[in-house]
């Protein structure tokens, strides 16, 4: 398959696949999750991807590299729905951090990212209707038998309300790990998890360490 002098390859597919799934993604993070060996090939095979139009790139932040997107060719050769994600620019940081922590699980824990779903992708199981509470991610471990809900929170939401997403991952998920940087966070966990034994807190700064950033 080509384009504009530009024979696909299975990587490409996965490449498209990713951002996707994600909304959109930083070079870093394809790097890692597409098994590219440097930041010099990840970036060359990206900037022919955007050149053919199946990526769109910007930047959106002072000091942020560029966020791939799905173009509307990606989303053609994908077979997806053509609308286009929205990129909420108060969201870029926690978003961004959401894939920091699925590298994470991927080289720290050898999770597979195949076992990783996105919260994107439970929306769409989800189908048409009210809107419900989705984790970050949702990592199916131990051949699918146990699952775990992935949340990062970066500042604090009302009390209800986080005991709310609390619940619903108590009920549905074997366990549910909270990452975060907010002491104010913190202390909430530290409360809820007297009553919903199945939570697990990690500091954001040593996921961010572990992957280098």
């Amino acid at each position: 398959m080509s384009a504009k002098g530009l024979e696909l390859q299975t990587r490409d597919l996965e490449i498209l696949r990713l951002v996707h799934r994600f909304r959109f993604c930083l070079g870093r993070h394809i790097k890692t999750l597409c098994g590219f060996e440097g930041a010099r090939a990840t970036d060359r095979r990206l900037k022919k991807l955007f050149e053919a139009g199946y990526l769109t790139r910007k930047k959106y932040l002072y000091g942020i590299p560029y966020l791939y997107t799905l173009s509307h060719k990606g989303r053609v050769l994908l077979g997806v729905s053509k609308r286009e994600d929205k990129i909420r620019v108060d969201r870029i940081a926690h978003d961004t951090h959401v894939l920091d922590a699925v590298v994470f699980f991927c080289l720290k824990h050898g999770v597979s990212f195949a076992k990783i779903e996105s919260e994107k992708e439970l929306h769409i199981r989800d189908g048409f209707g009210i809107r419900k509470h989705q984790p970050d991610f949702v990592v199916n471990a131990n051949d699918y038998s146990k699952r775990i809900a992935v949340e990062i929170e970066l500042s604090p939401k009302p009390k209800d309300r986080m005991e709310e997403n609390i619940r619903e991952n108590y009920l549905k998920y074997d366990k549910q790990i909270w990452i975060t940087n907010n002491s104010k966070v913190k202390s909430l966990l530290q409360i809820f998890a007297g009553e919903y034994s199945n939570i697990e807190v990690w500091q954001l700064e040593d996921v961010l360490a572990y992957v280098g950033h």
